[in-house]
């Protein structure tokens, strides 16, 4: 696979239960974030398909675990955001569920690419999720969305100091990626990552 070229990616299913998942055995690259972090446009831009993932103003929208297949050879997993307020307990613990569900016991996972805002702070939910993930030793990479909408300083101190507050619960970070899904920008190196990771398969 050229590292910019996604020749097809088209959607295969839906669903709340992993049971229900994939069972082809191919790698999957699953996506989660914060609602509202742009999850839905960097697919889109990922892939090339400018509707893929559906995108929408209402923060929230993914509640499922949404599977699309690239270049038959791997899956692109979309998974609902976590920390949306506007939900009731019920649908907070029922999407929880999905989402722990699949992180821990989905085998065919490979790698969970974590995505941050790159316009806030360290905020408490996304690190307390990176500590969730590393008490569990899931393998993730994080993902730095939106960043065309800041001034390539603002940016850089931003990425930095986040990058500082990780430090002080971890030994080493994982891989770090810039992207903005309006530019293309940190599309081939993505794409190259995961690209690298599916030659060691």
């Amino acid at each position: 696979m050229k590292t910019n070229l996604i020749k097809t990616a088209r959607f295969v299913i839906s669903n709340s239960d992993i049971k229900k998942c994939p069972t082809d055995g191919k790698p999957e690259y699953a996506f989660i974030g914060r609602s509202n972090v742009g999850k839905s446009s960097l697919i889109n831009m990922l892939t090339g398909h400018n509707k893929l993932a559906m995108t929408s103003a209402k923060p929230g929208k993914t509640l499922l675990i949404n599977h699309f297949i690239v270049n038959n050879e791997w899956y692109l997993v979309d998974l609902p955001g976590y920390g949306y307020a506007k939900r009731s307990k019920t649908q907070h613990e029922q999407l929880q569920h999905i989402i722990s569900d699949y992180i821990l016991d989905r085998e065919q996972m490979t790698l969970l690419f974590v995505l941050i805002d790159s316009r806030h702070e360290p905020q408490k939910i996304d690190l307390e999720f990176f500590q969730w993930l590393g008490e569990n030793g899931v393998p993730f990479s994080i993902i730095f969305t939106k960043a065309d909408k800041l001034t390539r300083s603002k940016l850089a101190e931003n990425v930095e100091a986040y990058k500082r507050r990780l430090l002080e619960e971890w030994e080493e970070l994982p891989p770090v990626f810039i992207t903005s899904s309006e530019t293309a920008l940190g599309r081939n190196e993505v794409l190259q990552y995961i690209d690298e990771i599916n030659k060691t398969l």
